[in-house]
């Protein structure tokens, strides 16, 4: 429950919506790439009707066992 600005500023970083976006494989790894070039403290990620096909799947699942990054939840 966000009941101001502040509060809303504080969870958007952690939270990421990327659905109904037409993300392939390709898009997956430009993804990775860039949250591995710069960590972040995103903790959820939703990929929802994309098509990342099996490469994009295998890199965000590689990065879902990376220490280094915080994500808890991918969709």
């Amino acid at each position: 429950n966000v009941n101001d600005t502040q509060s809303l500023h504080e969870i958007c970083p952690f939270l990421y919506r990327l659905e109904f976006c037409s993300i392939t494989g390709e898009g997956c790894a430009a993804l990775v790439s860039a949250l591995k070039l710069n960590p972040s403290h995103l903790k959820e990620l939703n990929l929802n009707y994309n098509k990342p096909g099996d490469s994009g799947v295998k890199l965000l699942s590689d990065l879902l066992k990376d220490p280094h990054f915080k994500l808890e939840k991918l969709q």
